[in-house]
């Protein structure tokens, strides 16, 4: 090798690396004030739900048949319920099972939504007719009725069947947008090259249309979450979500609202735990959109 070339591959190395768009979006994601928070409070949330019922003796099925609805002591921290178990071990189940519904389901509806909308955009056509007519159907379809309906269903042991009914009326809106986005991708340069060169649709979509969509994405999977506890805790809080002997934010809040004024520790522990998760999925999720676009909030202000 030349000393021009020794010289040129030594300045080459010394030219610093463009930071990745993963790397930039998190450094603007832990760069917000409400990211920062929002990720502290939600990561604190699932370290009490799952780690907290290992602090105490009590198991969410046990019960106190010496302490029927006494206030928080030293031997139940949170008090205990009208059955004599201990709220404590209760919340924390119940919040186990809620934000795992809320989890699952959002990332569902999101993934239906990036499908749904990813093919109705890209095939056009008969596709698209009947895609968008199934979503707009949908769209006007009771989902509380129904899922009210469909209930007795959720038994126990069943609640992954409640979670993909939540999903199934949680993506409709999404896959609009994505198929709006979809039709004006496919008219990249990139996707006519790959459609020039014979790559099956089905590959284009899942290599080339979905990835580019990431950002929305990821952005509505995070909202999704909070619609999905908020829909739930709606739901168990009229019995047609989890069933007992299952617990969750909704049946919890359902059965503290009767002695809410009288022994209030049944129901503000789990109340207030429910506020600051949602709360927290929701400054995650403004947050993550801030990050994806920054232009985007400039034009807010």
């Amino acid at each position: 090798m030349s000393l021009q070339e020794e010289e040129l591959a030594e300045e080459l190395r010394e030219v610093p690396r463009a930071p990745s768009r993963l790397r930039m979006v998190s450094g603007r994601f832990f760069a917000s004030a409400q990211g920062r928070a929002g990720f502290a409070v939600l990561a604190l949330m699932f370290l009490l739900a799952f780690a907290g019922p290992l602090l105490s003796p009590w198991s969410y099925t046990d019960k106190d048949f010496t302490a029927f609805l006494q206030p928080p002591s030293a031997r139940h921290w949170f008090g205990t319920l009208q059955t004599g178990a201990d709220v404590y071990a209760v919340t924390l189940r119940g919040m186990q099972k809620s934000l795992i519904v809320g989890l699952l389901a959002a990332l569902l509806s999101t993934a239906l939504a990036a499908v749904v909308g990813a093919f109705a955009g890209y095939f056009s056509g008969w596709t698209d007719r009947t895609l968008s007519w199934i979503t707009e159907l949908l769209l006007v379809l009771p989902a509380f009725l129904i899922l009210a309906i469909m209930s007795p269903l959720f038994g126990d042991g069943q609640w992954v069947l409640f979670v993909v009914m939540l999903a199934l009326f949680l993506w409709m809106v999404t896959s609009k947008i994505v198929r709006g986005m979809t039709i004006s991708l496919k008219q990249r340069e990139y996707i006519q090259a790959a459609r020039f060169m014979g790559v099956p649709p089905v590959t284009i979509i899942f290599r080339h249309v979905i990835p580019n969509l990431s950002s929305l994405l990821i952005v509505d999977a995070t909202l999704n979450v909070s619609a999905a506890i908020l829909t739930e805790t709606s739901l168990s809080y009229f019995g047609f979500g989890i069933q007992p002997p299952d617990v969750s934010f909704g049946t919890l809040i359902a059965d503290g609202a009767k002695t809410a004024l009288y022994a209030p520790w049944t129901f503000w522990f789990v109340a207030v735990l429910l506020v600051v998760t949602v709360l927290a999925v929701n400054l995650i999720g403004d947050a993550l959109r801030d990050a994806f676009d920054p232009s985007a909030r400039k034009g807010t202000r």
